[in-house]
């Protein structure tokens, strides 16, 4: 492994461990020429899967690119990054054990989709309005419909509001704190 600091190809793997899903494997590693210290991460890869982009093109799946697009949606959201963790390695062991040397960009963008469906939907309108590239607000609107009851959908009637106090009730006044 190449030192990231200086680029010495001899590093010296200091300790090494199991990660929080027994997936991958972390080692923390040492440079000898400039003492620097990193981790890596190995794992598992069950084959080569090649993504087929809208454009025709044939780029190497990277399991990096997909998890920073799912960070990118939970942006300031409150989902364990175990729970992301999972996602990112279930999509991509679902990818790797298709059989398919080729999937299309469309078919990991719908994986995505459902996987942030059932995580967060607020994550799930960010990737979809990218990845789906909405122009207008009845494409929110659509996809918001999609989401089941529990939502207030664009056209559906407010609750009303508290109900306000009875006129002749006296007004309260405010006390000074000493």
């Amino acid at each position: 492994m190449r030192c990231p600091y200086c680029g010495g190809s001899e590093t010296q793997v200091k300790d090494s461990r199991p990660s929080e899903d027994g997936a991958a494997i972390r080692r923390r590693r040492v440079c000898p020429d400039c003492a620097g210290r990193f981790t890596t991460f190995e794992r598992v890869q069950l084959r080569e899967v090649v993504v087929l982009k809208r454009s025709g093109k044939r780029v190497p799946f990277d399991r990096d690119k997909l998890q920073r697009s799912i960070d990118v949606a939970l942006r300031k959201r409150a989902v364990d990054p175990e729970r992301i963790e999972r996602l990112v390695s279930g999509i991509t062991r679902q990818l790797e054990s298709a059989g398919e040397p080729e999937v299309t960009s469309e078919a990991i963008g719908e994986l995505v989709m459902a996987g942030l469906k059932g995580l967060d939907d607020v994550a799930y309108v960010r990737f979809a309005s990218v990845y789906k590239n909405f122009r207008e607000a009845k494409d929110f609107e659509a996809l918001l419909g999609t989401l089941g009851d529990g939502l207030l959908t664009v056209g559906a009637e407010p609750e009303p509001p508290p109900e306000e106090p009875e006129p002749d009730a006296p007004p309260r006044r405010r006390t000074a704190r000493s």
